[in-house]
């Protein structure tokens, strides 16, 4: 079973599996292999539980975090009721230039849109990915998109972005998507952090957006604002919720406004994906992300992966562009062995853009070490 994450920026989770496959069948022709890519409710999320459950992309143009058309997809997955949207498609860092990041005015209105157009497809279960965002706005923008309205003491209607919330007095949910009541919203998210404060959004995550510290405490203090109207207008003191400051606010938002339930990324795809059926059976389990380290241990794909396999008394080996596990932690974490791709010295951006060939020759080796000590025929 191949099982692994993407390579962010390098390699998707689906196209690891197709060369951990030929590395495989390099050695073991007639090995059975099944593939299931994941994702931990970041990149890929879409794709690998479209591609599990036999569901479909829809594209949609929305607006980009600065307002522009932009397209992006959402998946419906085979049961034809369960959306997935990632706001990294339509409110995504990587859709905007170095230079124009400013979480001050960046929107998250177009992952409101691709929700809108899920509820009239007649989805009524929603899975939000939150990861790469690049807005700081609560969630505001995407939640004026299903008909909320965030007004300031003039009653005038705010401006897109982060920094307009210190000005907000007033959520008006009467607009709200008559649907969205009907509707159950899941965050899949790993990201603990509170809305404010030191470990708020604005100060751990504003800077990697292009927030100044001038900007953090600015949007730090909106946040704080927002908290407070969302409060007095649901009754939910969001603010103090574990994960309320994921994707910029936006864990907040849902949470107040949509009733939405945060709980791990990597736990919500592998249930989506029935998982834990799939792997019976299975002599061994490769799973892999760019990296594995100490974040490993506290949630990521490999720890999901690890923690399933270990009740189904599988055995997993880790596979990963860098290797900083100690062999202790990977004792703690149930791998029972774990191999860099990469082959010796080399530049960052050769070993990314080789990560396909690099993957196949390390499985390759793998497999030749596994039928040394299983004894297997080719």
């Amino acid at each position: 079973m191949l099982a692994p994450d993407s390579f962010k920026g390098s390699i998707s989770a689906r196209d690891l599996c197709a060369a951990l496959r030929e590395g495989v069948l390099e050695v073991c022709p007639a090995a059975e292999v099944a593939e299931l890519p994941l994702a931990d409710g970041g990149e890929g999320t879409v794709e690998a539980l479209v591609h599990a459950t036999g569901g479909r992309l829809i594209e949609r143009e929305v607006r980009d975090p600065l307002g522009r058309p932009v397209r992006a997809a959402y998946g419906m997955l085979g049961d034809g009721q369960t959306a997935v949207v990632e706001m990294a498609q339509a409110s995504g860092l990587p859709l905007i230039a170095p230079h124009e990041r400013n979480p001050l005015i960046a929107d998250s209105f177009g992952t409101g849109e691709l929700i809108r157009d899920a509820l009239r497809a007649g989805c009524r279960r929603f899975i939000i990915g939150l990861g790469g965002s690049a807005t700081n706005d609560g969630g505001a923008g995407a939640l004026r998109a299903l008909g909320v309205r965030f007004l300031d003491e003039a009653g005038e209607e705010l401006p897109p972005g982060g920094g307009a919330l210190l000005r907000l007095a007033r959520v008006e949910l009467s607009g709200l998507d008559p649907a969205v009541r009907a509707s159950r919203f899941i965050l899949a998210s790993d990201v603990t952090n509170p809305l404010c404060g030191p470990n708020g959004a604005s100060a751990v995550f504003g800077p990697q957006k292009g927030a100044t510290p001038e900007m953090v405490a600015e949007l730090d203090a909106a946040l704080e604002r927002f908290g407070q109207v969302l409060r007095e207008a649901t009754g939910l003191d969001v603010a103090a919720f574990p994960g309320s400051g994921a994707a910029g606010g936006t864990g907040a938002g849902f949470m107040a406004v949509l009733g939405a339930e945060l709980r791990s990324g990597i736990d919500i795809v592998m249930e989506a994906m029935e998982f834990g059926r799939k792997i019976r059976g299975a002599d061994w389990i490769v799973t892999g992300e760019g990296k594995l380290d100490e974040q490993t241990l506290s949630g990521k794909v490999v720890a999901g992966v690890c923690r399933l396999a270990r009740n189904a008394g599988v055995p997993v080996i880790g596979i990963c562009g860098s290797l900083a596990l100690t062999a202790r932690q990977m004792e703690e974490l149930g791998l029972a062995a774990a191999f860099s791709i990469v082959p010796g010295p080399c530049p960052t951006e050769e070993a990314m853009a080789r990560a396909g060939e690099m993957a196949r020759g390390t499985m390759a080796r793998v497999m030749r070490l596994i039928r040394s000590v299983k004894g297997l025929n080719g």
